[in-house]
């Protein structure tokens, strides 16, 4: 625990999620970047991403603001640095190729073994696993463009010259082990290239090669990671979850009324969900034993909110939707664990700022209305939510 001679160590571990884990967590930043006073969200001491959050953690890295991410992630209006989702939805053509290369080798011998009569017709037939592409999608497009962005003034694409300490954690492939990049020996690595290792998901992205090995996403060892800064003496330890299964039964008739009803996607999401939180709530217990000295806050989504269960994170309007989403349900979040959080906080420096968590009307507001009208809408809305709590406030005087 930090000392009032010493500035806390504070870190941040992000966990996956794909496109709509980023934006959850991007929304989620924005709200405690402004609800919380005594923290820069890019100037931490340490930072842990995996898969999704390994590009929202190499951005912050960076020092991109939460701000600044959202404008390029969620608003498509950071100029030259946006990062769009789209990149993801690219066809994996040079896997594709590759794997089609071998078709006429391994079915010529798959024929063989069939006709032969050796093997029977199904051992015959694994033959042609090989074939099969290991991603649909490619993800290169994640290590160029991010490559670009941290070349440019202020910003680097080296572990190693970054001012505060980084690390995206993707898996090896062929032994099984955690790969942390950012770490000794894993820091010549670009950090581009390792934020495309550690969301590589398997069958959706093919493995990323780097050096002799091949790596995919980090969430397949643990789904946060954050021993590796645990591990390095972190006072405060502030933890982002995106995914969490859905509570269809405390829902309140919200979403689906049960899993089974939303076909394969639905039972397959609700399925991956429930093994990665399980396995991070016992993570999280075990690093509270481990860490006693450590204050550790842990932020994720209400299991009865239908809004991140249901969502399509490619649609431009949804992810505008859904960050504001996140932004509101973390500032509620901080409000009903006050008691909790509060404390942890202000042993370290940090307070929760109550004109922010107060304020009803505070929007992430991700784009201000450009027009005369909707200026005017805007403040007219305002205005008729003033003139509500005045009609109250006085019937309840004359009520009393």
């Amino acid at each position: 625990m930090s000392t009032s001679s010493t500035a806390p160590r504070i870190a941040l571990a992000l966990a996956g999620g794909g496109p709509l884990g980023a934006i959850y967590e991007i929304g989620a930043l924005c709200a405690l970047e402004e609800s919380l006073q005594g923290i820069a969200f890019n100037r931490l001491h340490h930072y842990v991403g995996v898969s999704a959050g390994g590009f929202i953690a190499a951005a912050l890295a960076n020092g991109f603001t939460p701000r600044e991410l959202c404008a390029s992630f969620i608003e498509n209006s950071g100029g030259s640095e946006v990062f769009d989702p789209a990149w993801l939805m690219v066809p994996a053509w040079g896997e594709f190729r590759h794997r089609l290369a071998r078709l006429p080798r391994l079915a010529a011998s798959a024929l063989w073994r069939a006709t032969g009569g050796r093997k029977p017709l199904t051992h015959a037939l694994e033959q042609l696993g090989p074939v099969l592409p290991t991603g649909i999608f490619s993800n290169e497009e994640i290590h160029r463009r991010l490559a670009e962005v941290f070349s440019r003034p202020g910003r680097t694409n080296d572990f190693r010259q970054l001012s505060t300490r980084l690390t995206l954690v993707a898996t090896n492939l062929d032994t099984g082990e955690a790969a942390p990049f950012g770490q000794p020996g894993f820091d010549d690595v670009p950090i581009s290239r390792a934020v495309q290792a550690s969301a590589a998901l398997p069958g959706l992205f093919p493995p990323v090669r780097i050096g002799d090995g091949f790596f995919v996403d980090g969430a397949l060892k643990k789904t946060m990671h954050a021993s590796v800064a645990l591990e390095q003496g972190a006072d405060l330890m502030l933890c982002l979850n995106p995914l969490v299964p859905f509570d269809a039964g405390r829902a309140g008739g919200r979403g689906i009324p049960r899993i089974v009803e939303g076909g394969l996607p639905a039972v397959l999401s609700q399925t991956f969900r429930s093994m990665i939180h399980s396995r991070m709530a016992l993570g999280m217990k075990h690093y509270e034993r481990a860490y006693p000295h450590t204050d550790i806050v842990l932020l994720e989504p209400d299991r009865r909110d239908p809004e991140l269960y249901l969502a399509n994170t490619f649609s431009y309007r949804q992810r505008r939707e859904l960050a504001e989403h996140a932004y509101q349900q973390t500032r509620a979040l901080l409000r009903e664990r006050r008691a909790e959080i509060e404390p942890k906080l202000a042993r370290h420096g940090v307070r929760l700022r109550d004109e922010v968590l107060g304020d009803e009307r505070r929007l992430l507001a991700l784009t201000p209305p450009a027009s005369r009208i909707g200026k005017a809408m805007v403040r007219l809305e305002a205005s008729l939510d003033d003139l509500g709590r005045l009609v109250q406030a006085g019937a309840g005087k004359a009520a009393a």
